[in-house]
């Protein structure tokens, strides 16, 4: 291992290292510049070492990525070089940060870098996952000359996806860069693209484009799907003549139609009563027309749902499941599934036509639909659902029976699920901690807090041990409503059965416990916390903070936070008790305070002081911060030298 990659080493497992004990973990902060400079790497700082860092330990940790590169910027006399910026684009471009990355590419072009074809694959690929096509035309457009570089693969995801969502003046300037250069075009992009344009272009400039991709372009498209789109874009503008006339020329161009492309066809001409082309139509289809292959269809449908152009599969699905052609279960399983986000109506029609086949849908599947028609608030159909499917025993097992009740709870049917679950009894199914952790929880929301916890004593009489989400339900419901002490005997109740609490459990609790003024019992079961697990303390300390705030336990807030540990990092509580008590009017008592901090703990100061100044610009009153700041000052507690003290409208000047 060479000098850059071991230093690159010690580099990136110190960051990660030190960024696990932040909360978040693997985030950057303050601190992990202390980390490097304890290092002393300035002197060794190279864009090559910025580069091996993030490609070998932070590519997969943006913020922590991000948080170095800009640290390398701030060093004296370092500059970054295609090197450092290629591994942060593309650190940032697989967790689609695209503010940065916008930022990141406007240094580069300003800087006149250039960057090697892969960072913009990497770019424009993400940006098109992440729904910002117009930005990954964008990009494309500065880079275009690359984009035989760039791949026929993203090329034609980039133009399918401009055409997909409307762009279709920007897919004309993709496909013209595609055909001039040479890029292969794929049954994907150019056949989304001759889809939406023949629903507005003449016959023969369909015809025309037709030919010259056929002859000057690499031609790696499936000839039936092709007059399949085509003819379907024209019927659907309605020139069902044309699409006619078409269907022979496209069968001597090579793409030759199918039943599917003539039952377009002469379903269009049967909408608008055309009878005697209608019957011409189905003649030409007996004489020249070809059973589709369903398997092209099969991989055609499921590279759509892929690449996220789910109405577009859903428009082509719908014509083959219309005209009764086979359709395989893995394509009608993800149509359901993924057409269900967006079209609830469509996928019920996939579900009938799978089960009317005497077929079933996988359990994701159902879990999928049952999720989107919940989404779409379409209760009834999801009623309906269930109802077809246990004609056919489909829910005969633990995991379906889970995923229904699941589903009913979440749509707020609360007593078909509780039916569901006394179905399970009696079919011998002895219903798991899921099944009564939705129940419970459905009660909850409802406000059945009885029921909830009749189902508690049931689950635990029939031998069913609760988990955390379990104890999280009922000591959240609980403490809401006042009911202190009950939750705190399930509080005691899960130390018992070996159930460690989370930051879920004691900030409901905590809440709960102030809501009542029980403050004592608060500080207890604040300092299990501590004695459980210091970053987990400290992930709660600033809103139990808050909490005894709300309440005027000033003083309480003030003896917990200067009694604390220093191995828990709590300038951020600090923070909020001052802003708390200074929108309190409490200004005095925040002097005292911070008093007491410089006594106790000097060393987080200047963390607490640069964080109130920097809230300034975030608070929704910052006038009670700049009446602290002033007090603070004029008592001589605020010592404009050491700290970056800024002119505040008059509150203080500092240097």
């Amino acid at each position: 291992m060479g000098p850059v990659n071991d230093l690159a080493s010690r580099i990136g497992r110190a960051l990660i290292s030190e960024s696990n004990r932040a909360i978040p973990t693997r985030t950057w902060t303050p601190s992990l510049e202390q980390t490097l400079h304890r290092f002393g790497c300035r002197d060794s700082l190279s864009p090559l070492l910025v580069a091996r860092v993030i490609d070998s330990f932070l590519s997969t940790h943006h913020s922590l990525a991000l948080g170095f590169f800009n640290w390398a910027s701030q060093q004296p006399g370092f500059s970054h070089d295609s090197t450092s910026y290629q591994s942060i684009l593309k650190s940032l471009s697989f967790s689609r940060q695209f503010n940065a990355i916008e930022t990141l590419l406007k240094q580069v072009k300003a800087q006149k870098l250039s960057l090697d074809p892969s960072v913009y694959r990497f770019i424009i690929s993400s940006l098109i996952k992440g729904k910002k096509t117009h930005n990954a035309f964008c990009v494309f457009k500065e880079v275009s000359s690359l984009s035989a570089e760039l791949g026929a693969e993203l090329c034609n995801s980039l133009l399918a996806a401009l055409v997909s969502d409307g762009y279709f003046a920007h897919s004309q300037r993709v496909f013209d860069e595609m055909f001039q250069r040479g890029v292969a075009f794929n049954t994907i992009g150019f056949g989304l693209f001759i889809w939406r344009f023949c629903k507005v272009g003449e016959l023969s400039k369909v015809l025309s484009l037709l030919d010259e991709v056929k002859k000057r372009s690499s031609w790696e498209v499936n000839g039936s799907i092709i007059a399949v789109l085509i003819v379907h874009g024209l019927c659907f503008s309605s020139r069902e003549s044309e699409a006619l006339r078409i269907l022979d020329e496209l069968r001597s161009r090579g793409c030759k139609p199918d039943f599917i492309a003539y039952r377009i066809v002469a379903e269009a001409f049967r909408m608008t009563n055309s009878v005697v082309e209608r019957e011409l139509v189905l003649k030409k289809k007996r004489k020249l027309g070809v059973a589709p292959r369903s398997n092209d269809y099969r991989e055609f449908i499921l590279e759509l749902i892929l690449e996220r152009r789910i109405c577009e599969a859903r428009d082509l699905a719908e014509v083959i499941v219309n005209g009764n052609f086979p359709v395989e279960d893995d394509v009608l399983n993800a149509l359901i599934g993924s057409v269900s986000s967006i079209d609830p109506g469509s996928a019920i029609i996939f579900f009938n036509f799978m089960v009317g086949k005497g077929r079933l849908p996988t359990l994701l599947t159902l879990s999928n639909l049952s999720r989107n028609l919940c989404k779409h608030d379409k209760v009834d159909d999801l009623l309906e659902v269930y109802k077809v499917l246990s004609s056919h025993d489909y829910f005969s097992n633990m995991e379906s029976c889970n995923v229904m009740v699941s589903s009913l709870c979440n749509a707020g049917r609360v007593r078909e699920a509780y039916g569901v679950l006394q179905e399970m009894k009696k079919k011998g199914l002895a219903p798991n901690v899921s099944v009564y952790n939705s129940l419970m929880e459905a009660c909850c929301s409802e406000d059945l807090v009885r029921p909830a916890k009749r189902l508690w004593d049931e689950m635990f009489a029939n031998g069913c041990t609760g988990d955390l989400n379990t104890y999280n339900i009922l000591i959240g419901k609980l403490s809401q409503i006042g009911e202190v002490e009950e939750a705190l005997r399930l509080f005691q109740h899960m130390a018992e059965k070996g159930v460690a609490p989370d930051a879920t459990t004691y900030t409901a609790l905590l809440e709960g416990l102030c809501q009542e003024s029980k403050f004592e019992s608060a500080i207890e079961i604040f300092k299990k916390s501590v004695e459980q697990d210091l970053m987990l303390a400290q992930s709660i300390l600033t809103t139990f903070i808050i909490h005894l705030c709300r309440k005027g336990q000033f003083l309480v807030a003030s003896n917990l936070l200067c009694g604390l540990s220093s191995d828990i990092k709590h300038s951020d509580s600090h923070v909020a008790m001052l802003k708390c008590s200074a929108d309190a009017k409490e200004i005095q008592f925040a002097i005292k305070h911070i008093q007491r901090v410089r006594e106790t703990s000097p060393s987080i100061m200047q963390a607490i002081v640069n964080k109130l100044l920097s809230s300034l610009s975030s608070t929704s009153r910052p006038e009670t911060i700049k009446q602290l700041l002033q007090a603070l000052h004029k008592k001589g507690l605020l010592d404009c030298n050491n700290y970056p003290c800024k002119d505040m409208s008059g509150a203080f000047t500092g240097r």
